[in-house]
């Protein structure tokens, strides 16, 4: 099983909070709105890969290291993570054929600061958005995501709140 800590939207804001939440990973994930090259690097520094796309508000400082898609097979589940793409139902318009060309089974997103984990039925995938793990937003809890993923499946997902945005 690999160890995966998800977050997205962390506008420039890194603490100790994410980084004990996410010090047993195997990988650390972060699907957009860095804000800061600062915070890729402490990111990385926690574990032994990272992977991460950068967001609308990310400028050429993460992405020069962070691509707009990051699509790879891991424990033989398929994931494309993306900053801006939807969730069930309301994909994005650029989002739909990335999705009919992939066919994820795990589809990850950022950008709303909404936590959600639904499935997807029509396309056989389970898509994660992790909220946001930063300060800025209208967001009112800072949220991330641990899972584990073993042949092919999300296991073991656990939602972490690190505390009131403001706070």
């Amino acid at each position: 099983m690999t160890r995966i800590g998800l977050l997205s939207d962390t506008h420039g804001y890194f603490d100790e909070r994410i980084a004990h939440h996410l010090r047993d990973c195997d990988e650390i994930w972060h699907a957009g709105d860095f804000g800061d090259a600062r915070v890729v690097d402490e990111l990385q520094a926690l574990v032994p890969r990272f992977r991460g796309v950068y967001g609308n508000i990310d400028g050429t400082d993460v992405r020069r290291t962070q691509p707009l898609v990051q699509d790879f097979e891991i424990e033989g589940l398929r994931v494309l993570i993306t900053h801006i793409g939807g969730y069930p139902g309301h994909y994005a318009p650029p989002a739909r054929p990335l999705l009919d060309q992939v066919r994820p089974g795990l589809f990850i997103t950022g950008h709303s600061h909404i936590l959600r984990v639904m499935p997807d039925p029509r396309r056989h995938l389970l898509h994660l958005n992790p909220g946001a793990a930063g300060r800025h937003g209208f967001h009112q809890v800072r949220t991330l995501l641990r899972f584990g993923i073993e042949a092919g499946k999300v296991v073991d997902l656990q939602a972490v709140e690190l505390g009131k945005r403001a706070g």
